[in-house]
């Protein structure tokens, strides 16, 4: 996930931002399950913060778009 990665060294230490499926280029099904451990165990470098926004997909609520802060300071 190196696209990942380059969009977490960017940020700064403390700041949020937001990932989603879109953004990793990942279908929302797939997002939904890194962002399911994400949320319980943080992330390579940041931890999940808020609600994550969820979308309905074939009668499911599925995680498109996750707020993240970022924890490591590089």
């Amino acid at each position: 996930m190196a696209k990942l990665e380059d969009i977490v060294k960017r940020q700064k230490h403390g700041a949020q931002f937001v990932l989603s499926a879109q953004m990793l280029g990942m279908d929302v099904a797939t997002f939904d399950t890194v962002a399911q451990t994400w949320i319980e165990r943080g992330g390579p470098g940041f931890a999940a913060t808020g609600v994550p926004f969820r979308k309905v997909i074939d009668g499911e609520f599925l995680i498109a778009r996750l707020t993240v802060t970022k924890t490591d300071p590089d």
